[in-house]
C-alpha cells in the first residue's frame, strides 16, 4: 500500500511555515523515567505550551514530587513567557503527569486526543474505576481531532492522530517542529512498543509513516530516550530525514508486514514499565490522582492474576 499522507490542512499549515516561524524549543529530561519534556514558544509573542510533563512518583514508599516541574515553572517565568496549552501525546505508560500542577501554578489549557475516550474505557474497566470515574474526557479542557489546526502565538500548529502505540496518539507539529511523543525514538534505537491494551503494530507503521511524509527538515522531538548501544548521551531531538534514512525499524524501504513482524517479535520479549499501574490510573485522570477514600488517603489500584 502506499504510504499515509499528511492531510490537507496540514499541507496547509506547513505551506504557511517560514524562517521567522520557528519556535524556541527547551527540554527537561528525567533521568528516572527517561523522559522529555518538552517547553516549546513562539518567540514572537511569548506564547508558549509544555509537552508530556512528568511528576516524581516513588512506588515504594507512594511519594509524589514536583522537582523537574518545579524546574519547568521557574523556566516559564525566567523567560516571561505565557503558558497557553498542556499538551498531552498520550496516557503515558512510564511516567505520572504533572500537568495538573504546573497549570495550577501557570494556568493554559490541559489537552489530549479526542480518543482518549477509548483509552478511559479500557482501563476504567481494568482498574475498576467505578461510576464517578467520567470516561468522556471531561478530565481535560480540550479534546484534539485529527488534523484540527491552532496557533501558538504567531505560530501555526497542528494535531495529528498517530495511533499504534496507544489508541489515542497524537503528535502536534508546532511551526517546522513536530512533538511526536511514542511513536518513534532515535534512528539507532528505532520505534515505541505497541503491546499495550489497545495498542496495533500495523496502525504503529501506518502512523510512523504518515509522521515521516513531513518535509525533511522538520524537527522530531522525542518523548523519551533509553541510549542505543554504543551511544553514551541521551538524545531527544531529530529529523524526519534522518529518521527515514537511518533508523532501524522502520527506515525507508521497510515495509508493512515486515516491521509488524518485527515489531510483534520485539514487544513479545518486553516486560511492562515499572510504573505502569500508577502511571496509567493518574494520567487516564488528566494527570489527577485517584479521588480519596473514607479516610482521606488515595490509592493506586493492582490487578492481581489478571489474565
Amino acid at each position: 500500500m502506499s504510504d499515509p499522507v499528511i492531510t490537507a490542512a496540514a499541507h496547509q499549515v506547513l505551506t504557511a511555515l517560514t524562517s521567522d516561524k520557528v519556535p524556541v524549543v527547551k527540554t527537561f529530561f528525567d533521568r528516572a523515567t527517561f523522559t522529555a519534556t518538552h517547553v516549546v514558544h513562539d518567540p514572537a509573542t511569548r506564547a508558549a505550551a509544555v509537552i508530556d510533563s512528568v511528576m516524581e512518583y516513588d512506588p515504594a514508599a507512594g511519594r509524589t514530587g514536583h522537582h523537574l516541574a518545579q524546574e519547568i515553572v521557574d523556566y516559564v517565568r525566567g523567560h516571561d513567557l505565557k503558558l497557553e496549552w498542556l499538551l498531552e501525546t498520550h496516557v503515558h505508560a512510564d511516567h505520572l503527569s504533572a500537568a495538573p500542577w504546573i497549570q495550577e501554578q501557570l494556568g493554559g489549557k490541559l489537552a489530549i486526543g479526542a480518543d482518549i475516550v477509548r483509552v478511559q474505557d479500557i482501563f476504567g474497566k481494568l482498574f475498576n474505576a467505578g461510576t464517578r470515574f467520567a470516561r468522556d474526557g471531561s478530565q481535560f479542557d480540550h479534546l484534539f481531532h485529527d488534523g484540527e489546526t491552532f496557533m501558538l502565538g504567531s505560530i501555526p500548529a497542528i494535531a495529528l492522530h498517530v495511533p499504534g502505540h496507544t489508541p489515542a496518539d497524537m503528535a502536534y507539529v508546532i511551526g517546522d517542529a513536530a512533538f511526536i511523543g511514542d511513536t518513534l525514538f532515535m534512528p539507532d534505537y528505532g520505534t515505541a512498543r505497541a503491546d499495550f491494551p489497545g495498542g496495533d503494530a500495523r496502525a504503529l507503521y501506518r502512523s510512523i509513516r504518515r509522521l515521516l511524509s513531513l518535509p525533511a527538515r522538520t524537527r522530531l522531538f522525542l518523548c523519551h530516550d533509553y541510549k542505543a548501544p554504543g551511544r553514551d548521551t541521551f538524545a531527544w531531538e531529530t529529523t524526519v530525514g534522518a529518521e527515514r534514512e537511518h533508523n532501524v525499524h522502520v527506515h525507508d524501504g521497510v515495509g508493512e508486514d515486515e516491521f509488524v513482524a518485527m515489531r510483534t517479535g520485539r514487544d513479545a520479549t518486553l516486560s511492562m514499565p515499572g510504573l505502569l499501574m500508577p502511571s496509567v490510573q493518574v494520567n487516564m485522570r488528566g494527570g489527577h490522582l485517584p479521588e480519596a477514600e473514607e479516610n482521606g488517603t488515595r490509592y493506586i489500584k493492582i490487578p492481581i492474576d489478571r489474565v
